[in-house]
């Protein structure tokens, strides 16, 4: 049994795939298991897969061509892992080499966390670094942003597998148990993470770390640039899912998390707009009775109220004060600089469903 157990699902992912094997390999933590999870290849991903587990018993491949969509490929492999720890890794993505380490020593400095992510590199096809990953970091911060947005990066995760198996915590369903099952959304992908890590963070169990874990790859075929607007409607019915539940757990009043979304830095027009400063009030109100007024909290809410009232001058000058007083996370400026494009003449605007 080994102490971190891997999962990396795949499907036609031989441009990548064998990099991303070797970061594992190369970790300074050598006690692990590496479960490929091949949905289906036709590429050569399966022997290439194939012949690093001939070459490292510590490598597994599993053939899954039948997995009805990448929730239940994940919960396929989860089943079957062993170790203390659950690290994801993608095929397209590197592992820093000291990701294991510096994860594990996360673990021990904050005992009880049931998830531990991290920021990331983000690099071009060629390997060659782009940009950098921000994310927030305390887990009440966590637990507010898991309203409006995925907080966490799920390439760069590592779950306690104790933990997750005690709340019996799954991709694409409902584990919390607080509202009528026919309210949660059923997610097969592209935002299975979000759904299941969202609840995670609302309970509490989430952290990032400060450094960064692996190096993203951002290029042409990301799920998120080639089908963007399915999955910011799919991430909008997660965030109004996990708004409800939130407000039942903490027994508040109710809010529509929708006008303070920004999932994948964009923001969606709305019927009622634009402005949403009432909306907001009440959405701080709850947020603050559930919990607590903390400097974290209380950064996340100055970002949202960037974001309440939909016009130029409100928005530039509510978020240069913003920014007078905290650094700036990813996603933020994107979200106002794409929103003021695309009221210009001719531009598309993403609605809300």
């Amino acid at each position: 049994m080994a102490r971190i157990d891997i999962l990396l699902p795949v499907r036609n992912g031989l441009p990548y795939l064998g990099a991303a094997i070797d970061s594992i390999r190369r970790q300074s933590v050598k006690d692990w298991r590496l479960l490929i999870l091949d949905h289906g290849s036709s590429d050569g991903s399966a022997e290439l897969a194939a012949r690093h587990a001939d070459a490292d018993r510590r490598i597994e491949l599993h053939q899954c061509p039948g997995a009805d969509g990448l929730a239940a490929l994940l919960n396929w492999g989860l089943a079957r892992c062993d170790g203390r720890y659950v690290m994801r890794h993608d095929a397209d993505d590197l592992c820093l080499p000291d990701r294991m380490a510096r994860t594990l020593a996360g673990f021990r400095q904050h005992p009880g966390m049931a998830v531990i992510s991290g920021q990331a590199e983000l690099i071009d096809a060629h390997d060659a670094v782009i940009g950098e990953l921000r994310l927030p970091m305390g887990s009440a911060r966590l637990s507010a942003a898991s309203l409006f947005r995925n907080p966490i990066s799920h390439p760069a995760l590592t779950m306690d597998r104790v933990a997750i198996g005690r709340l019996g915590a799954h991709y694409g369903g409902d584990f919390l148990g607080v509202l009528p099952t026919e309210e949660c959304p059923r997610i097969n992908g592209l935002a299975e993470d979000y759904l299941m890590f969202g609840q995670l963070a609302l309970l509490g169990l989430c952290i990032n770390l400060a450094k960064p874990l692996i190096r993203y790859r951002w290029h042409a075929a990301n799920v998120s640039s080639t089908r963007m607007r399915e999955q910011m409607q799919l991430s909008l019915q997660i965030s109004r899912f996990l708004a409800r539940a939130f407000c039942r757990m903490h027994e508040v009043p109710p809010f529509d998390p929708a006008p303070f979304c920004n999932h994948g830095g964009q923001l969606l027009e709305l019927e009622h707009g634009p402005d949403y400063d009432a909306e907001f009030h009440i959405m701080a109100l709850s947020l603050r009775r559930g919990l607590g007024a903390t400097p974290q909290l209380e950064r996340e809410l100055r970002y949202r109220h960037t974001l309440a009232h939909r016009s130029a001058p409100h928005m530039l000058l509510r978020y240069a004060r913003f920014r007078q007083q905290y650094p700036a996370e990813t996603g933020e400026w994107l979200t106002l600089r794409s929103w003021l494009l695309r009221q210009l003449p001719g531009r598309a605007l993403l609605k809300a469903a």
